[in-house]
């Protein structure tokens, strides 16, 4: 550990990282540094997907990111995805289409499902798949996931969904 300090930009807001390591993990400080808990340690290899979130443009799994590599860059946790105390979109979807069961997973499927549907508000069963690749949830089929995908979609189109 050393006495330097560097910023992290999250959900918006500079954040000083003191008597870090920039070579530390970002999931690492993110959850124990910040005080950001909503990303999951999961399997730490980054197979799982559980402590994605969005690095400007790009989903990525923290635990595979070196904090300093994010330093001015704009960092995006689940919980930069709607004002505190509310629930954005795709978070309320989920709860509609009974898509949380344990909710490990949901943190990083919730960011990366706001990342898909920022570029594309109505895709398709396969290009939801293709995005969701890379987020494991091992209590579903995936069917509610998909499901509160549509419905999210059709949120951001202004259509009601039934």
């Amino acid at each position: 550990m050393s006495n330097d300090f560097y910023t992290l930009k999250v959900n918006g807001e500079n954040h000083q990282v003191l008597d870090a390591w920039t070579g530390e993990s970002l999931l690492w400080v993110l959850r124990e540094r910040l005080g950001f808990p909503g990303a999951k340690n999961a399997c730490e290899e980054g197979e799982c997907g559980s402590c994605s979130v969005r690095i400007d443009e790009e989903i990525v799994c923290s635990c595979l990111v070196l904090a300093g590599s994010a330093i001015d860059q704009e960092i995006t946790t689940i919980e930069g995805l709607a004002p505190e105390g509310e629930l954005g979109d795709v978070q309320q979807a989920f709860i509609e289409a009974g898509a949380v069961q344990c909710g490990f997973c949901t943190p990083g499927l919730l960011v990366t499902i706001d990342h898909l549907l920022e570029e594309n508000q109505n895709p398709d069963d396969l290009t939801v798949r293709e995005a969701i690749s890379g987020n494991l949830c091992r209590c579903t089929g995936y069917g509610r996931i998909l499901e509160a995908v549509q419905i999210a979609a059709a949120s951001r189109r202004g259509e009601n969904h039934e």
